[in-house]
């Protein structure tokens, strides 16, 4: 339950908003989205947590998965993320607005106080149990108004259609064919996607036979269920180094058995990052250009064992072709004392084709150095539109959409 911790619920939530706006990276800012974050009480929907708890920036558990070594099955967003999903999807008073992702019902009350009195909002979950919950904390909360749905979010909610806005509160690897006849033209989508083993949260305009992004920011979701185009395995015999990839992609983790044992190529840059720069845009760009693109995670026995460390151990940008593979990494400067530490990026190849790879992700580290801010434009089409109708880009098809990712 909820317990006293010498500040009132809404002087924690203000600390809350006010740590996010002074922390965000994302840099998105709108008012209307601060005062519902100020407004609704995130607390009044996780009755069971320490008050403490409830306003602190991170994702809390509604719902364990029975199988003890998956993720959760559904979990309260962290508020810097649910801020800047809201700033992107740009609700105005009024409008008709799908969740897909019921979660504790809380974002669908932010969405509420964005649509206004005369908006409607509509969240959809496939687990009872979800919307259940969601269903409660709604009323308890004043929002009996909420539409709350159990379904597929896949399929949307026609019967409510068109709608001026669209959020998904899971993890996207397709697009639904459903979501392009439901959302209205001129409207918005804003979807944590997932390829290439990334996931960003993609903010697309409905035009009439394309969707365009006009903002792509780093974000992490559980992935929605039903939708199984993404694959994982170990490429050790111990099982510490693991590749995550997409179906449309020709990689076999057998082949690359023996590459982790071979002699490691280091191609270093002269690009550095301060201890808490992102260079996320590095994987972004990789995945614009290089179709081999995938993640690669190590546990700590890896490094242990001898394995040359991934820039970020626990999720690093990869390229495998057959039986070669390389990844990005970094190390320490040496630099004056009492200065603020940097680490220079580079990429290490195993395997007979790994000092090419290595040489071309740090290609794609020149071309992001440069230029560290700038976003790559995602464009979604039907599944059925002819090559020659794309623009120049990198194609993903998925069996809904075919994705154009392109600098």
């Amino acid at each position: 339950m909820n317990t006293d911790t010498g500040a009132s619920a809404e002087d924690l939530r203000n600390r809350l908003v006010d740590a996010i706006l002074k922390q965000d990276p994302s840099g998105l800012r709108d008012a209307r989205v601060e005062t519902a974050m100020r407004t609704v009480p995130r607390h009044a929907f996780l009755p069971d947590a320490p008050l403490q708890e409830a306003y602190a920036n991170k994702s809390v558990t509604i719902k364990e998965n029975p199988d003890e070594d998956a993720l959760p099955l559904s979990c309260a967003s962290q508020p810097d993320v649910v801020h800047f999903m809201l700033v992107q999807l740009a609700v105005r008073e009024g409008d008709n607005v799908f969740e897909i992702g019921a979660g504790t019902g809380y974002n669908a009350a932010l969405l509420k106080h964005l649509a206004g009195p005369s908006g409607h909002v509509t969240t959809c979950d496939i687990d009872p149990d979800v919307t259940a919950y969601a269903r409660r904390m709604l009323d308890a909360n004043r929002c009996d108004d909420v539409r709350v749905v159990t379904r597929d979010g896949a399929l949307g909610a026609d019967e409510f259609s068109p709608y001026d806005r669209m959020i998904a509160a899971v993890g996207m690897w397709d697009l639904p064919g459903t979501w392009w006849d439901q959302l209205a033209v001129g409207g918005r989508l804003v979807v944590p996607l997932r390829w290439r083993g990334l996931s960003r949260s993609v903010a697309l305009r409905r035009e009439k036979d394309r969707m365009t992004s006009d903002s792509v920011k780093m974000c992490g979701f559980l992935p929605v269920i039903g939708q199984d185009g993404e694959r994982n395995d170990y490429i050790d015999d111990d099982r510490f180094v693991r590749l995550y990839w997409d179906e449309d992609q020709p990689i076999v983790p057998e082949l690359l058995r023996d590459a982790l044992t071979r002699p490691k190529s280091v191609v270093w840059t002269d690009a550095t990052v301060g201890p808490v720069e992102s260079f996320d845009g590095v994987w972004l760009r990789l995945s614009a250009t290089e179709r081999a693109t995938c993640r690669i995670t190590a546990k700590p026995a890896a490094m242990e064992a001898g394995l040359h460390r991934p820039a970020s151990p626990a999720l690093s940008p990869a390229l495998v072709e057959g039986d070669s593979i390389a990844y990005l990494t970094l190390e320490r400067t040496a630099e004056d004392p009492g200065t603020e530490p940097r680490y220079r990026l580079g990429a290490v190849g195993y395997g007979p084709a790994g000092a090419d790879l290595a040489e071309r992700i740090c290609a794609q580290i020149h071309a992001w150095s440069p230029a560290r801010t700038v976003e790559p434009s995602i464009t979604a089409y039907p599944a059925d539109t002819p090559d020659n109708d794309l623009p120049d880009g990198a194609v993903i098809d998925r069996p809904s959409v075919r994705l154009v990712i392109a600098y």
